[in-house]
């Protein structure tokens, strides 16, 4: 089986826990692409876990948030670059 590097780092970078999603290091103005990107991911995949194992959960409401916040900033950078 032939994987990827992108398969290779996203394993190493993916928590143990699909819902665990840690708070980036920096600020999301500060992240690079990359690292924003890898984010939404994470955020992306905790959501979907909760929305198919727990649909009631309190933190879902937190995820949705931190998904917006990242998704604005996202948007930002996409409108500055195509100015």
């Amino acid at each position: 089986m032939i994987t990827s590097a992108i398969d290779d780092e996203e394993q190493q970078t993916m928590p143990t826990d699909p819902a665990t999603v840690e708070q980036p290091k920096h600020p999301l103005h500060a992240l690079t692409t990359f690292e924003l990107r890898g984010y939404r991911r994470e955020l992306e995949r905790a959501i979907a876990y909760y929305d198919r194992n727990h649909p009631a959960a309190p933190v879902l409401a937190d995820l949705r948030k931190r998904l917006g916040d990242v998704q604005a900033e996202q948007d930002d950078r996409a409108r500055i670059a195509g100015a």
